[in-house]
């Protein structure tokens, strides 16, 4: 339990008791007073194993203890002995006792969505240990992975934390010194790209504000708490495939990652069979880097040699004489839909292999 908490309330309450309020630990220390110079003093012969719910007059005080089991695991003083003592030690206990369960609760709620998250947990505890919490598990979430690149050394989770302040919905967690978790809940219906835009404020605000630069990963939207999963997971997967295939954006959705996610989940000997196949005429290390530029500016302007030619400003027979060089190089006419298909996914393996993926 935290003391500042219990401090705080203990606090709020002098003006209106009039009286010395505090709170002793299990080792009868003074974790919280509203007599400052009390707080760190030990009351001898207050904890002796008193049962929850009991009420002792000593030492001309008034204490309450509280606890969730038999034997209390602290106690609220007041001073005096009085009848009034006894009430306003009675009203701050079930005061502290609220608080002290939604901070646990809170906590242990954290916790809980830590470890689904991270498969940490048996799915037929999952249910179980939700319906303990009060926990929803029939609304939309969506888990969202922050991966810090490069910052000072400002606590990302702390800023983060507090873009999400409403801590019964949302959840937010590091896993790691550079990933933190946003488990976020989100409305039915609600757009992808109203998530997309929500991950690019968390990146600009790091960046502008704090100077960290960080990608995020996000995974599917899921109804109920065993998929948070794979949602998860799947925030990963949009990361490291991001990592090799979209260097140059900063968000990266799972489920926009098309047939790159298929390539990074083949074998690598696979790939150098399939680069094999394709070039069998020749290898596609004998394309310079203007002919790779051209054939990815190709590619963006869907096979239009028009609007291709005007966008790299040159004459439209000078794109035809470079794409007629890849055909006589590869044997692949990219002018031909199966064929550009067939090469870009090729360009796209290659770019994957040269990431030195560990995948056998």
């Amino acid at each position: 339990m935290s003391n500042r908490l219990f401090q705080g309330i203990v606090y709020q309450m002098k003006d209106a008791v009039d009286r010395v309020v505090g709170v002793v630990d299990e080792n009868a220390a003074v974790i919280a007073c509203s007599d400052l110079t009390m707080i760190g003093s030990v009351r001898a012969g207050v904890m002796n194993d008193t049962p929850t719910g009991e009420v002792v007059k000593l030492d001309g005080y008034t204490y309450h203890y509280c606890g969730q089991g038999k034997r209390a695991e602290y106690a609220v003083f007041v001073g005096g002995t009085d009848e009034a003592a006894m009430r306003y030690a009675a009203m701050a206990a079930v005061a502290l006792q609220n608080v002290k369960q939604y901070f646990d609760e809170k906590y242990d709620r954290v916790n809980f969505i830590k470890n689904v998250v991270l498969d940490n947990i048996l799915p037929g505890d999952v249910y179980a240990k939700a319906r303990e919490l009060h926990f929803s598990s029939d609304v939309i979430r969506v888990v969202l992975l922050v991966r810090i690149v490069s910052g000072n050394e400002i606590s990302a989770l702390d800023i983060i934390s507090e873009l999400f302040p409403d801590k019964q919905k949302d959840f937010v967690f590091n896993i790691s010194e550079t990933d933190t978790v946003i488990v976020k809940e989100i409305r039915q219906g609600i757009d992808l790209r109203d998530v997309e835009k929500l991950a690019g404020s968390i990146v600009d605000i790091l960046e502008s504000e704090h100077y960290i630069k960080a990608v995020v990963g996000i995974g599917t939207t899921v109804t109920g708490i065993k998929e948070l999963a794979t949602s998860f997971k799947e925030a990963q997967v949009a990361l490291e495939v991001g990592k090799v295939f979209d260097t140059e954006h900063s968000i990266i959705t799972y489920d926009n990652l098309g047939i790159a996610r298929l390539i990074y989940q083949l074998p690598t000997t696979l790939c150098e069979m399939f680069l094999k196949e394709v070039f069998k005429k020749g290898s596609i290390d004998s394309l310079d880097q203007e002919t790779l530029f051209t054939i990815q500016r190709f590619f963006e302007n869907n096979l239009n040699v028009s609007e291709t030619s005007r966008g790299l400003f040159v004459h439209r027979n000078t794109l035809v004489y470079r794409l007629e060089k890849i055909k006589k190089l590869t044997g692949l006419d990219l002018r031909e839909f199966d064929h550009a298909i067939v090469f870009k996914v090729a360009l796209m393996v290659r770019k994957y292999l040269d990431s030195n993926p560990t995948k056998y």
